[in-house]
């Protein structure tokens, strides 16, 4: 059971939960929030996350890209902890489980509408499960191409944020894609620091990352447009619906966020940049809790 946890990287969570947190929270400030749709909505995005980590997990080992110059967490496939045969079956039960946690969420959020909603969501169902097992397995994974920042952008970001807003509200407003695109970032910006991270084993080992191909200098100053970037568009989405001075409590994020930069911005050895993933992680968590809250309370 340890090797499983240690599988399902539960440091990574917090991120996964942040985009879930943002968009029941302007539905709620909208008076229109379900807890049916919050629970599974959590759920769903949750079992995605453990599902790509796993996917990660095997994909990397089968492919080779998996060597002893990684810094990272401890692969279970390529430790021999967890043969690959194994851990292919423990990503079909938990892909099963996120199907049926994510059809029963559409099936919930779309009662009463047209169907083609339903057929939509389902359509985005699917990709984001093919999104996280095609990023490292199988024949010409995205996450070798360099991709992997674009869909953790729109299904993490756009996807998750507006995707939940519409289920718990059946309506969609333009200026939700600021706010989705401020979680994008910061989710775009783990992976990028994971990246950063393992620029040198990723060179090596033929992976060609983002990171990888502009360089790890040039990577840093990408992390700021992430990170910075996200803090301008929640501030722009405040100013357009401004109505208490609790809509800035998100700024109490901002100085995590800064430390963030400075050590991207300073680190000697890849190794530092190890611990500041879960710190970013949950970052990101603290950032979405306190925009939330401040939606609610105004």
């Amino acid at each position: 059971m340890k090797n499983w946890i240690q599988a399902f990287r539960l440091r990574t969570l917090p991120l996964a939960l942040s985009n879930t947190i943002i968009g029941s929270c302007l539905a709620a400030a909208d008076n229109k929030f379900r807890w049916t749709i919050f629970g599974l909505a959590a759920l769903t995005t949750v079992l995605l996350q453990i599902m790509s980590n796993m996917a990660n997990d095997y994909g990397d080992f089968v492919n080779g890209k998996d060597t002893a110059e990684r810094i990272g967490p401890k692969r279970m496939v390529q430790s021999g902890e967890i043969t690959p045969k194994t851990m292919l079956r423990g990503i079909i039960v938990i892909g099963i489980l996120c199907a049926v946690s994510g059809v029963s969420l559409i099936l919930i959020g779309t009662a009463g509408m047209d169907i083609t909603n339903l057929l939509i969501f389902g359509m985005l169902g699917l990709a984001a499960i093919a999104a996280a097992i095609k990023y490292t397995v199988g024949k010409n994974p995205y996450g070798y191409r360099g991709l992997g920042d674009i869909f953790v952008f729109i299904f993490f970001g756009l996807v998750g944020v507006i995707g939940t807003y519409f289920l718990h509200t059946q309506s969609y407003r333009w200026d939700l894609l600021l706010p989705a695109s401020a979680i994008g970032f910061l989710s775009t910006g783990v992976l990028n620091m994971n990246n950063m991270r393992d620029y040198e084993a990723d060179k090596n080992a033929g992976k060609r990352t983002i990171v990888v191909a502009m360089g790890d200098k040039n990577a840093a100053y990408y992390h700021l447009f992430l990170v910075s970037g996200a803090a301008i568009l929640t501030i722009i989405y405040t100013l357009l619906n401004y109505h208490s001075v609790w809509q800035w409590l998100f700024v109490l994020s901002f100085p995590l966020l800064f430390l963030n930069l400075k050590k991207v911005f300073t680190y000697k050895s890849a190794l530092e940049l190890y611990p500041e993933l879960p710190r970013l992680s949950m970052t990101s968590l603290v950032f979405a809790l306190t925009f939330g809250l401040g939606l609610i309370f105004h």
